[in-house]
């Protein structure tokens, strides 16, 4: 590896860890919001004065219910997202997405025990509710500009994979032959490069191969290819810069 290869590696982790960029922002105030919300329905439990684990619970804003161990939970959560959302870009991502879904696990996981003497955070169907929300909500905020296939060029995380920007979508995608000429310059090729990967291309595949190098598509290849053969095998390097 060159050193500027190392260099552009680090500035590529770089930038998906500062905080240079729009979708690292939302990530940051997305988990300060949320943080914020589940805080306060922490705090509230503890002004209460419950009992750790009162399968009763106490009603807050919104009919939420809560008791000293979810109170304790809320509180641990907020503080991880604050930390989170301080720390910026990828972690404060990859934290929404594990706490939305801890928060998804938790509100079926605590429906399941309504009612019983293992209801032990005091959940009430309003705590389910708002556990679902608040896990969507994380899941979506938190994958964000970062879960998809197709990224904007300036996307941290797209430039984080390494993904090459300058390169059409096209680029690897073969089209068919509109001729006969044009199969048999595909035949060729193919042929070129198997005899290249088993070492037994002999010099003027090695020469053609090399020419390709600098085309874009398969079309260019083969039009690279195809010129070789009208011109009985003269030079094509200036035209391959020319069709790049």
């Amino acid at each position: 590896m060159t050193a500027r290869e190392s260099d552009g590696g680090r500035s590529r982790v770089g930038n998906a860890v500062r905080p240079r960029h729009t979708v690292l922002w939302i990530h940051r105030v997305a988990a300060v919001v949320v943080a914020l919300v589940i805080a306060t329905i922490g705090v509230l439990g503890f002004i209460g004065g419950l009992g750790f684990f009162d399968t009763q619970g106490a009603t807050t804003f919104g009919g939420l219910s809560t008791n000293g161990a979810l109170s304790t939970i809320s509180v641990v959560t907020a503080a991880i997202l604050l930390a989170a959302a301080i720390r910026g870009g990828k972690l404060a991502s990859t934290v929404m997405i594990v706490i939305g879904t801890l928060f998804l696990v938790s509100a079926f996981g605590n429906l399941a025990v309504m009612g019983t003497p293992y209801n032990l955070l005091a959940f009430r169907l309003p705590n389910v509710f708002f556990s679902i929300g608040a896990g969507l909500v994380l899941l979506f905020l938190g994958s964000y500009g970062r879960i998809s296939s197709k990224l904007p060029p300036d996307n941290p995380y797209r430039q984080e994979r390494g993904e090459d920007d300058d390169e059409p979508e096209d680029a690897h995608r073969q089209s068919y032959p509109s001729s006969p000429a044009e199969a048999d310059a595909d035949a060729a090729m193919a042929e070129a490069a198997r005899a290249l990967a088993q070492g037994t291309a002999d010099d003027e595949q090695r020469r053609r191969l090399a020419a390709l190098d600098e085309a874009r598509s398969h079309e260019d290849r083969r039009a690279i290819w195809m010129r070789f053969d009208s011109s009985g095998g003269g030079d094509t390097t200036s035209h391959g810069r020319a069709m790049a």
